[in-house]
């Protein structure tokens, strides 16, 4: 990340003071004047482990004001932030599975809105196992769909496989995507009227299950049956197979019973992937929202926030985001519990970070 700062009147050292708000996030701290409190209070030794230089005269360490921290944050380059938290998760990361699933969605940081200037809105990409490998401000005067493609260009594609919602379901993706050896699992709905309609008119009836999954939580029983079909062409720019996804769904208090069909669509070759597989990366997309965008919102509570000077609510979603996939890297499904267990101890941080 290049310093922000002037050459004149510098003070600490600059790698210190990212990498110091980077282990105060991890540790649970939600705002700049929670970054700031932690550096206060942290050691000796962890301020010397985070890169910041001592006194020539005293040999003590005085940390950086709450009011330094939140300048250089605010005057950070987020594009450059997000680029190195995506480089980092990917170096520290466990054993790739046999094929990169992704998920790609958008979020409004809502706390951000001012009376001149709109909501901060980003995009990002995660894995299915819950690291963000990029992310990208939403230009104020669009939306994500042409963001998309600007997004997915930092990352190597070659035989990832894409999931998205329904509004990312445009034919220039799906070109896109084939043209950086990539695949895609899109859903159809009817605004999608012809493939839609052609995807509905399938014989359904005559295919046999692929995948039967039942579970039972959240105070409902869930039936998830999928079933698959190849066909030779339907109106969705490299699509090979068709999917019907049909979910039933018993609520225990008041025994009302739904049932939802969806339709997909797959670049997939017939025989690459089963059945189980494709039930889980239909599934697995929702982790985005479960796993960083309800995490951001609620552990952190990024939506109540008010930060919205410059570049400060890009760069502490980023910061956000290096945390939640530190800890699910780490193994911890409860993201609540991993800050709770980080911030008891200064070491912890800075052990996740690679620093201790």
């Amino acid at each position: 990340m290049p310093d922000p700062r002037a050459r004149r009147g510098i003070r600490y050292p600059w790698t210190a003071l990212p990498t110091a708000a980077a282990a105060a996030v991890l540790a649970g701290a939600a705002s700049t004047t929670a970054i700031g409190e932690q550096v206060a209070d942290a050691p000796q030794r962890v301020l010397a482990l985070l890169g910041f230089r001592p006194d020539p005269l005293t040999g003590l360490i005085r940390p950086a004001h709450a009011t330094t921290v939140r300048l250089v944050l605010v005057a950070a380059d987020g594009e450059a932030l997000d680029r190195a938290i995506g480089d980092f998760l990917q170096a520290r990361k466990t054993p790739a599975p046999k094929r990169k699933v992704i998920a790609v969605d958008g979020k409004t940081l809502r706390g951000s809105r001012t009376a001149g200037r709109t909501a901060t809105a980003l995009i990002a990409a995660m894995t299915h196992s819950g690291e963000v490998l990029t992310q990208r401000q939403i230009d104020s005067k669009s939306n994500e769909i042409p963001a998309l493609a600007p997004l997915l260009d930092r990352i190597d594609l070659t035989g990832a496989l894409i999931t998205a919602d329904a509004l990312h379901t445009q034919h220039d993706h799906a070109a896109y995507l084939h043209e950086r050896g990539a695949h895609c699992l899109a859903v159809v709905k009817r605004n999608h009227p012809r493939p839609h309609e052609r995807l509905r008119r399938l014989p359904w009836r005559e295919v046999c299950l692929g995948h039967v999954e039942r579970t039972r939580a959240h105070h409902r029983d869930e039936i998830r049956r999928l079933k698959t079909l190849a066909f030779a062409h339907i109106d969705y720019p490299h699509a090979r197979q068709g999917l019907q996804a049909v979910r039933w769904r018993r609520d225990l208090g008041t025994g009302k019973l739904m049932i939802e069909r969806v339709y997909l669509v797959t670049s997939l070759p017939p025989g690459a992937a089963e059945g189980s597989e494709l039930a889980a990366w239909i599934r697995g997309h929702w982790r985005i929202e479960n796993q960083l965008h309800q995490v951001r919102d609620r552990t952190f509570r990024e939506d109540a926030s008010k930060i919205r000077t410059r570049h400060l609510p890009r760069v502490m979603a980023g910061l956000r985001n290096l945390a939640i996939g530190i800890h699910h890297q780490d193994g911890h499904t409860n993201i609540a519990a991993a800050l709770r267990h980080t911030a008891r101890d200064h070491l912890r941080p800075l052990t996740a970070l690679g620093l201790a």
